[in-house]
């Protein structure tokens, strides 16, 4: 019984030792959980790799937010320089423009008004040189008008008012009949009392109206055989015209310009009229 024991024990081992791949399978086995916590250790505990810095994208970006290069400054100059001599010959262009505007107003009016001799409401002798000294305003219409120039007259009235009010009494007022068959002095003194107190009312025969209204470009319609007790209506010219105190036409104002924009005109031809002679009225 021994002896069998020792045979079987021998047997085993050699059997072992004759079947070498079956121990390598089972060492790999025993040893394969080992070695992969080992690998995961390793994983765990290695320290990270530095990122690489991409110098292609820097560049990208500083381009991206504009660096101040040197092409950059010299375009930047060039801009500058471009609009600096603009704005200087806009500059010039535009004063020399308002002195050219300037010069046609003074060499370049039209030729408005001139010598003429009528005679005012209250018989006396009225010509061109009665208009000296004072900004006159100047109107031709008829006392039998039933709209129109009741209209224009009283437009003037505010412009004299709002005028005399800022300047003082540098103003004359004119109104010139263009029906001088009808309109005699007491008929033309009794019209104006409706109307401002310094208007001066001025007539005269056919041909000395038809003068005047030449002189200022004035049409009328009234023909040189009317009817003083007639019953006609004058079509004539609607403008009040500005003169300055040198007896020079300044500007005609239309109808449909209010008194408003008519004050305002005055107060600059004042204004512009003082600075060119340096002196008032």
């Amino acid at each position: 019984m021994f002896l069998s024991l020792a045979r079987r024990r021998a047997s085993a081992l050699c059997f072992r030792q004759s079947s070498p791949i079956l121990n390598r399978s089972l060492w790999t086995s025993n040893k394969a959980p080992v070695a992969s916590r080992f690998q995961a250790s390793n994983r765990k505990t290695l320290p990270e790799q530095p990122q690489r810095r991409n110098y292609s994208d820097n560049g990208r970006e500083r381009s991206t937010v504009g660096v101040f290069t040197p092409t950059s400054a010299a375009i930047f100059i060039a801009v500058g320089v471009g609009l600096f001599y603009y704005f200087k010959y806009e500059k010039e262009r535009l004063l020399e423009e308002r002195e050219k505007e300037r010069a046609s107003r003074q060499y370049g009016r039209p030729n408005v008004g001139g010598p003429f001799s009528l005679t005012t409401h209250e018989g006396k002798p009225f010509t061109e040189k009665d208009l000296l000294g004072k900004w006159s305003l100047v109107y031709f219409g008829f006392a039998n008008c039933p709209d129109i120039c009741p209209a224009e007259l009283d437009k003037m009235t505010t412009i004299l008012n709002a005028s005399q009010k800022e300047h003082g009494d540098i103003f004359l007022p004119v109104f010139i009949t263009v029906d001088p068959a009808r309109d005699l002095p007491h008929r033309i003194a009794r019209y104006l009392e409706d109307f401002h107190p310094s208007f001066v009312g001025l007539y005269g025969d056919y041909d000395a109206t038809k003068a005047v209204c030449k002189k200022y470009r004035v049409y009328f319609s009234t023909p040189p055989n009317a009817d003083p007790n007639g019953d006609y209506l004058v079509d004539h010219s609607i403008f009040v015209y500005l003169m300055d105190p040198n007896g020079q036409f300044v500007e005609a104002f239309g109808q449909a310009t209010s008194a408003e924009e008519v004050t305002e005109k005055v107060r600059e031809a004042i204004k512009e009229w003082e600075q060119e002679t340096g002196r008032k009225v």
